[in-house]
C-alpha cells in the first residue's frame, strides 16, 4: 500500500467462504488503505473526516427505511420520518422557503432525502420539471380520503393530460439549457427524460436557424450554453447567451427548464442564479411563460402555472452558501456568492448532497421544491400506506439520521466558522502552489481559482501523485492547446498540512516530465467550447 494501490486478490471470495482470519484480516487490509486514502484526500469534494461511530452506530443494527413520502408515516414503523422532517425544515428556514410543509398551500415547500446523492435530486427535479412544463396534472389538484390507518390525505393516482394546443404546438415541449461546465448528471437525466436541448431540438425543427451562429447551423456544442470565455472562463454560464437561445426558443413556443450551477464540479463555479432570472422574467413575460393556462380534456378543468422552471444543481454549493452569506453580513468576509434559494420567486427546485459539505459514509442529500410543483405519484401503493412521491422506493432512513445529528451538533456560527476556514484553505492553497510555480520557469502549471470557490486546478502531475492525492483531472482545450487538468478541494476534512505535503510532493523531480514541457507548447485546432467528451466531466 505504500504506492496507495491495494491487493484485490485478498478479497476474492470462494464458494465456501473465508476463514474467520482471512476474513478478518482482508477487512483490516481494507480499512488501512481506506485510512491512507482518507488521510491524502484532496481530489473531490467530499468531507472525509466524519464523527459518527460514538453517536450512532447502535442504529446500524437495524432496518431503517423511510419509503414513501417523508410527511406520512406510512404502515413501515421502522423509519427515521421524525428526524427527516427535521432536517428538511433546517434547509426549508436556511433555503428561505415557506415552512412548514402543507399539502394544501401551493407555495409552502416540499422535498425529501435523497438516497444517492445531488445525481438522483436532479434526475427527480427535472422529471419535475418535465411534466410541470409538459401540462401533467399535479399532487395537490385532486385530493382524496385514504382509510383510517394511514392518517393522511393521499391524491389520486393518475396522470391528466393538458388538451393539444392547435394555435401552439409546442406549448408542452420543453426545451432544457445548461452551461458547459454543468455535472454530466444533468445530461444523463435530460437523455433519460428525452428532454430536448437547444441542439437535438434546434438541428431537427429549425434548421439554418442557430441565433448564436453566423451561418445559422446548429452544431453539438450547442447541446450545451456556453461558459463566460469558455475552457478559459471561470465556468459560470454566459448568461447573454443564454437569453439568445432561451428567446429563440419561447418564441417559438416552447417552455424552458434552467438549470444553474452551485459550485461546478471542476471549477467550483457559481451561477448567477439571481442575474439569470432577472434577465429571464421580461423574456418568459413576453412569450407568454408566467401564469399560463393549462386546460385539460377531462371536465374541461383548468389550470394556472408558469411555463419556465429554474432548477438549482447545489450539490456542494446549496449546503455551505449560506453560511458564506452569513459571513459577509457579519462582516468576516469580503464577498459573498450568489443568491440562489427561495427568496427568488422564480427558482422552482434545489438539491444539495450532504456527503459533500457536510461528510457522510454514504452518498445522501436534499432535494426541495415547492408543494404547488409537485406531481401525481406514478402510482399509490396501498401497502405502504403513504404516497409514492419520491425517486425512490426504500430510501436510507440513516441518512436522515446523520444529516439530522450533523445540523443538531453544528449550530450556524460554527457552520459560518468552517466555510470560512474552507475559504482560507483554499486561498493558501493556491498561495502555495504558485510557490511552487516559480520552481517550474519552462512550464506553465495553469493555476486557477474561480472566486470564492473551494477549489484550486492546476496542470496534471504524474499518476504517482494523482493516485496518492485522489486528485480528479480533466483535460480541456484552451488558448488553443489541450491541457489536462487536476484539482484539489479544501473540504473541512483538509489541512494545511495536507496542502503543505501536497505542495512538496509537486516538486519532486518526476512530478511533471520534459514530456510535459514539450506537450505544453504544442498547439492543435479544434472546434467548440473545450470538453474533449460529452459525458467526461466530474464524478458524483
Amino acid at each position: 500500500m505504500e504506492n496507495h494501490y491495494i491487493d484485490e486478490t485478498i478479497f476474492n471470495l470462494p464458494s465456501v467462504g473465508l476463514s474467520d482470519k482471512d476474513r478478518l484480516d482482508a477487512l483490516d487490509i481494507f480499512h488501512k488503505y481506506i485510512d491512507i486514502k482518507k488521510n491524502h484526500f484532496l481530489g473531490y469534494q467530499n468531507c472525509s473526516k466524519l464523527d459518527y461511530v460514538n453517536d450512532l452506530k447502535d442504529f446500524l443494527e437495524y432496518h431503517i427505511n423511510n419509503i414513501g413520502d417523508p410527511f406520512s408515516p406510512g404502515y413501515f414503523a421502522m423509519n427515521s420520518k421524525i428526524l427527516e422532517k427535521a432536517v428538511l425544515d433546517y434547509y426549508a428556514a436556511l433555503w428561505n422557503a415557506k415552512k412548514p410543509h402543507d399539502p394544501g398551500d401551493k407555495d409552502s415547500y416540499w422535498g425529501y432525502v435523497l438516497t444517492m446523492g445531488s445525481t438522483e435530486g436532479n434526475l427527480y427535479g427535472l422529471w419535475n420539471a418535465r411534466d410541470y412544463l409538459s401540462g401533467k396534472k399535479l399532487v395537490i389538484d385532486d385530493v382524496k380520503e385514504c382509510n383510517s390507518r394511514c392518517r393522511q390525505t393521499i391524491p389520486k393516482t393518475r396522470y391528466s393530460e393538458a388538451a393539444y394546443e392547435k394555435h401552439n404546438p409546442n406549448a408542452f415541449t420543453p426545451v432544457i439549457f445548461f452551461s458547459q461546465d454543468t455535472h454530466y448528471s444533468i445530461i444523463k437525466a435530460a437523455r433519460v427524460l428525452e428532454i430536448n436541448t437547444p441542439y437535438e431540438i434546434g438541428a431537427k425543427k429549425y434548421p439554418g436557424e442557430n441565433p448564436l451562429s453566423k451561418t445559422g447551423e446548429w452544431t453539438r456544442d450547442l447541446t450545451e450554453v456556453p461558459s463566460v470565455k469558455g475552457p478559459e472562463g471561470t465556468g459560470s454560464i454566459d448568461i447573454e447567451k443564454l437569453k439568445i437561445l432561451v428567446e429563440f426558443f419561447a418564441s417559438k413556443g416552447h417552455p424552458v427548464i434552467v438549470s444553474c450551477n452551485l459550485g461546478t464540479t471542476f471549477k467550483g463555479a457559481y451561477d448567477d442564479v439571481e442575474k439569470v432570472g432577472k434577465t429571464l422574467m421580461p423574456v418568459f413575460e413576453k412569450y407568454g411563460l408566467i401564469n399560463r393556462k393549462i386546460i385539460y380534456d377531462e371536465k374541461g378543468d383548468e389550470d394556472i402555472r408558469n411555463g419556465y422552471w429554474i432548477h438549482i444543481d447545489g450539490a456542494l454549493g446549496a449546503a455551505y452558501l449560506p453560511y458564506l452569506e452569513m459571513a459577509y453580513k457579519q462582516e468576516k468576509l469580503g464577498a459573498q456568492g450568489p443568491v440562489f434559494d427561495f427568496r427568488l420567486p422564480f427558482v422552482s427546485s434545489i438539491v444539495m448532497s450532504g456527503h459533500k459539505w457536510i461528510g457522510s459514509p454514504w452518498p445522501c442529500g436534499v432535494f426541495m421544491t415547492k408543494t404547488g410543483c409537485q406531481l401525481y405519484p406514478p402510482d399509490n401503493p396501498d401497502y405502504i400506506g403513504s404516497m409514492d412521491t419520491t425517486f425512490a422506493g426504500s430510501r436510507n432512513g440513516m441518512s436522515s439520521i446523520i444529516l439530522w445529528n450533523y445540523l443538531a451538533k453544528n449550530s450556524y456560527e460554527k457552520q459560518i466558522e468552517k466555510a470560512l476556514n474552507c475559504e482560507n484553505l483554499a486561498r493558501y492553497a493556491e498561495e502555495k502552489l504558485r510557490e511552487v510555480q516559480e520552481s517550474y520557469p519552462d512550464l506553465d502549471l495553469w493555476i486557477e481559482r474561480t472566486p470564492l470557490s473551494l477549489t484550486v486546478r492546476f496542470r496534471k502531475p504524474n499518476d504517482r501523485i494523482v493516485a496518492k492525492h485522489t486528485l480528479s483531472c480533466e483535460t480541456l482545450i484552451a488558448n488553443g492547446e489541450e491541457r489536462t487538468y487536476a484539482h484539489i478541494f479544501t473540504m473541512n476534512s483538509v489541512s494545511k498540512e495536507n496542502i503543505d505535503e501536497f505542495a512538496k510532493d509537486l516538486l519532486a523531480p518526476d512530478a511533471y516530465t520534459q514530456g510535459d514541457i514539450e506537450s505544453s507548447l504544442k498547439k492543435i485546432n479544434v472546434q467548440g467550447y473545450g470538453f474533449k467528451s460529452e459525458f467526461g466531466r466530474g464524478w458524483r
